[in-house]
């Protein structure tokens, strides 16, 4: 009924709406009627804001605010675009293309989220018998031993019959190519990695696989792992992420339902923060950068049969994976290109927001912007090659659906325009925006407020307001070089490894930061121009006002930047997560259990709080045993720690700093099942995060945030520039002092030598 009736229905409707909109966005009327008419739709959408989210005012609501956005469209087309030289042309030109991308971002992204469909588990069959088979393949390239046990161990720990269920390791670091290298201590360690991790996966019961030849990246990787397996369905988890034990009693119940089932894609839930969140301080007061796609638009997406799969935390079926001959590979995301090909040959998908994985993000910012490269590039491979909108056995909704997936990548031009548009006019003097201030008022400044409150309204919970223009814009200055690379040459990018795990020992300035530096200085020097601008064009004195508060809110944005560009230290090398478990502490030396709460937790450690008087004189390195009910297993664990720090809180309470020493395959799998295995713990915490500020909160926090962090880098250029000068000083002082030195022995030399 999902895939047909109701979809069917909306898109009728849909179509009716948009025709009686476009209808109505011509209809001319002077500016002071349409300036009330704006007002009125505003005070209508405050209004439909407070009722929350019935379906009908649901509708209304963007019906309302996607008409503002039209009507300013329309006006924007045929009333501010005129001549007044080549340059000012083309400027005013790619200001309009700029303004077009976001609106047309902005129209899809209400199709798409128009009713976001919550799915429950499909139950499986009460007779195990008939589930299907299930192959784990967990593919891995450069990631460390350490953290590739973890999930190992995590993918082992999962509820399911055992003779259903294989796990493999599917490692490209360790394939013949890489063993024959001419760099022989590069192919001496990938002959030491093969043997590393062909040990560990016999010691938790899991199957090596490497291949001849690093082809295809991670596509040739799972292609060549299908050819030596035989499962009905493959789980897919990245070398990071860790997926909790009731993962595929969760997602197997729905290709049981539906024959025609080719994915169940899950959220992707990260244990420490990206490093714009790390760098600003954000991580846990606000929630992270992914929550928009996976708590909101997945869902949005799934209404319309068009939920992707996003590489990793998803289950698939091999028969489809098959019929297309794998994961494909004719771009860098063939993950949403293998999801793009079944779609189109009327294969279902499904969207279960349940978070079931752990995973990590990337640490610098350098790593990050790989990651999201990488991304761009390849969806705007898929947007060339594939283009969904001419693909064909795509539904209508579908190609809307995947065509906003992919032109959504193009932000990178749009951002840079913004940021550059208004110094066009403060410093280059060029016209580019025809209006006067009241049509300012009356047809751009409805549609804007009405973009940020269908933002707000739909994504609030997991997006703060202006978010995601920082994010964009920390990207822009290299997605865009990437995306051109791809528009010259389709087939150019290669894939790129995301760094995770990274270490940091000190504060530093990202290599990356240089374009920002640029761009805020011509940002401060347009604030000069409109003072200039201001006292000798009286008659523009709107447009300076209106261009000088836009160049304000980029200003903004570039503090935020800054901040985030200041990278802090990150010396723990296993990110934990708060925990609220009750446990008992038996010290070897003392005997007596003592009770304890364990406030957070990972797969190498926890932090426990005694309370006060209940904590003998303990020295660092003691050994101790902690007893603790683990949830995932439903039963106690006993796991041997070893304490490693100890502090005083200021309420008398005791934290201890436990490291678990556990070894064996059958105790490690308790300690990850306790750090990793429960998922009503990362449901906890999402919902916790999940919270709205509204617009003007968020606008104040990140000024406030932008400003502090900002002045951090800069105190660190400062210092930078005092400590270089100052080495520089001493090494120049020492050079002149030996040269001053040599002269005068050559002077004495010569006086003493002098006839006389």
């Amino acid at each position: 009924m999902r895939l047909s009736a109701r979809p069917s229905l909306a898109v009728l409707a849909a179509l009716t709406v948009t025709a009686t909109l476009l209808l109505l966005v011509s209809i001319p009327i002077d500016t002071l009627s349409q300036l009330v008419f704006a007002c009125t739709c505003l005070v209508t959408l405050f209004v439909l804001r407070k009722l929350g989210h019935l379906p009908r005012s649901r509708l209304f609501f963007m019906m309302l605010a996607a008409f503002l956005t039209l009507r300013y469209l329309y006006w924007r087309t045929t009333s501010t675009i005129e001549y007044h030289g080549v340059a000012d042309l083309i400027a005013a030109l790619l200001l309009y293309c700029a303004e077009l991308y976001g609106i047309v971002v902005a129209l899809l992204g209400m199709f798409v989220n128009v009713r976001p469909l919550r799915r429950q588990p499909v139950p499986l069959p009460a007779d195990s018998a008939a589930w299907p088979t299930v192959d784990v393949f967990i593919p891995t390239y450069n990631e460390s031993p350490d953290l590739l046990e973890i999930t190992l161990r995590a993918a082992r720990n999962l509820r399911y019959p055992q003779d259903k269920l294989r796990v493999y390791l599917l490692d490209d670091g360790g394939t013949a190519q890489k063993r024959a290298q001419n760099d022989t201590l590069k192919a001496i360690a990938a002959n030491v990695r093969r043997m590393q991790l062909t040990e560990m996966a016999k010691r938790h019961g899991a199957h090596y696989i490497s291949r001849e030849r690093n082809e295809h990246a991670k596509a040739g990787n799972i292609n060549a792992a299908l050819k030596v397996s035989r499962g009905d369905l493959v789980a897919i988890f990245d070398a990071d992420h860790v997926p909790t034990v009731d993962f595929l009693e969760q997602t197997v119940g729905f290709f049981v339902a539906d024959p025609k089932m080719f994915l169940v894609q899950t959220p992707h839930f990260f244990i420490n923060p990206d490093p714009i969140e790390k760098n600003l301080q954000m991580f846990g007061e606000m929630p992270s950068e992914n929550e928009m796609f996976y708590s909101v638009i997945q869902h949005g997406l799934d209404f319309w049969n068009a939920a992707f799969f996003c590489g990793s935390a998803a289950v698939l079926r091999r028969s489809c994976l098959e019929e297309v001959g794998g994961i494909q590979g004719g771009s860098i995301t063939e993950d949403a290109e293998t999801a793009l090909a079944l779609h189109a040959r009327g294969y279902n998908s499904a969207y279960l927001g349940v978070p079931m994985i752990s995973g990590l993000q990337p640490e610098t910012f350098s790593g990050f912007v790989t990651q999201r490269v990488r991304w761009a590039q390849g969806m705007v491979q898929i947007f060339l090659m594939q283009n969904p909108l001419l693909l064909k056995g795509l539904t209508l909704p579908q190609r809307l659906c995947y065509f906003s997936s992919t032109f959504f990548w193009f932000f990178g031009f749009a951002r840079v325009m913004f940021l550059l548009a208004p110094l066009a006019y403060l410093i280059g003097g060029l016209h580019i925006y025809d209006a006067t201030f009241t049509e300012f008022l009356a047809y751009t400044v409805p549609h804007v407020i009405g973009v940020m409150l269908v933002s707000d309204y739909l994504f609030g919970k997991v997006r703060w307001a202006f978010v995601s223009e920082l994010y964009e814009l920390l990207q822009s200055f290299f997605s865009l070089p990437g995306i051109i690379q791809v528009l010259k040459n389709p087939r150019a990018p290669t894939f790129n490894v995301t760094p995770k795990g990274e270490q940091l020992d000190e504060d530093f300035i990202s290599r990356l930061a240089g374009p920002f530096y640029l761009v805020y200085l011509l940002v401060l020097a347009g604030f000069g121009f409109a003072a200039w601008r201001y006292a000798t064009v009286p008659l523009e004195r709107g447009v300076v006002l209106i261009t000088l508060a836009w160049n304000c809110f980029n200003l903004l944005l570039l503090n935020a930047a800054l901040g985030a560009l200041f990278e802090r230290r990150q010396r723990r090398g296993t990110p934990r997560m708060p925990a609220d478990l009750p446990a008992e502490l038996v010290l070897y030396q003392h005997g007596e259990p003592l009770h304890c709460q364990i406030d957070d937790l990972s797969g190498t450690g926890a932090r426990l709080v005694l309370t006060p008087g209940v904590m003998p004189r303990v020295r660092t390195s003691a050994k101790a045993f902690l007893a603790v009910h683990n949830p995932a297993l439903s039963r106690f664990s006993h796991l041997r720690v070893q304490i490693q720090n100890e502090r005083r809180l200021d309420d008398g309470s005791v934290a201890l700093g436990v490291a678990f020493t556990e070894v064996q395959p059958e105790l490690l799998a308790e300690v990850v099942a306790l750090a990793h295995g429960d998922s009503s713990r990362w449901q906890s915490y999402r919902r916790a995060r999940a919270r709205q500020i509204g617009i003007g909160a968020s606008l104040v926090r990140l000024g406030w945030l932008g400003a502090r962090y900002a002045f951090d880098h800069s105190r660190a250029i400062v210092d930078a520039a005092l400590g270089y000068l100052r080495d520089n000083l001493l090494h120049y002082g020492r050079l002149l002092g030996r040269h001053l030195r040599r002269q005068g022995v050559e002077l004495i030399t010569w006086i003493s030598g002098a006839p006389r």
